[in-house]
């Protein structure tokens, strides 16, 4: 089958994505408030590489911890806008997980998560999409999310999303900190950068 183009700007509505989300088992998917069908490709293997380090650094810690669960960039929440989005990682915590249906947890979560990294890939760079990823950022924080991190490995940068505040920019840190939403958990970055 030969692959369509998508072009930027192309609406769906919530149930046209749920159809399509469910068909098409290959390609990752978001929907903006707006109804804008962002197709994402796959991810190649050194991006897969390190979002798959800190998917394991964050289930870790949850296992360990005990107070939320964390989850991987094929799950997708409906935030409370609208949008359905799919942080590379996030984490809720357990009494919110557990607030919601059996049905609600099976299907796209209508839920923001508390916690989310978004792991910048040379795809996005090269599709000038690192924009893209700061307004999602913005997003996240505008839905209730209250600590995501925007890591971007080639440059050796980290920006720190808090509700209410600006957002902060590390040059190559060695670790990051969970802060308050996630106390204790430290990411170790020296496998990402």
């Amino acid at each position: 089958m030969e692959a369509i183009a998508i072009p930027k700007g192309f609406r769906v509505t919530p149930e046209q994505f749920e159809q399509l989300a469910s068909a098409e088992q290959l390609a990752r998917m978001e929907l903006t408030q707006d109804g804008e069908l962002i197709v994402m490709s796959p991810t190649g293997g050194e991006a897969g590489r390190k979002n798959r380090r800190l998917t394991q650094q964050i289930g870790i810690w949850t296992d360990r911890d005990g107070t939320g669960e964390a989850f991987d960039s094929s799950t997708v929440f409906v935030l409370p806008n609208g949008a359905r989005r799919s942080p590379d990682v996030s984490w809720i915590r357990l009494e919110c997980w557990n607030g919601l249906t059996l049905k609600e947890k099976q299907g796209f979560p209508p839920i923001a998560p508390d916690f989310v990294i978004e792991l910048v890939s040379p795809s996005d760079m090269k599709n000038q999409r690192y924009e893209d990823l700061q307004e999602k950022m913005k997003e996240y924080l505008e839905n209730g999310v209250k600590l995501g991190w925007l890591i971007e490995p080639s440059a050796k940068t980290v920006e720190i999303y808090r509700v209410g505040q600006q957002v902060e920019i590390l040059n190559n840190p060695q670790t990051l900190s969970g802060e308050d939403v996630l106390p204790g958990f430290i990411l170790d970055l020296s496998e990402i950068f």
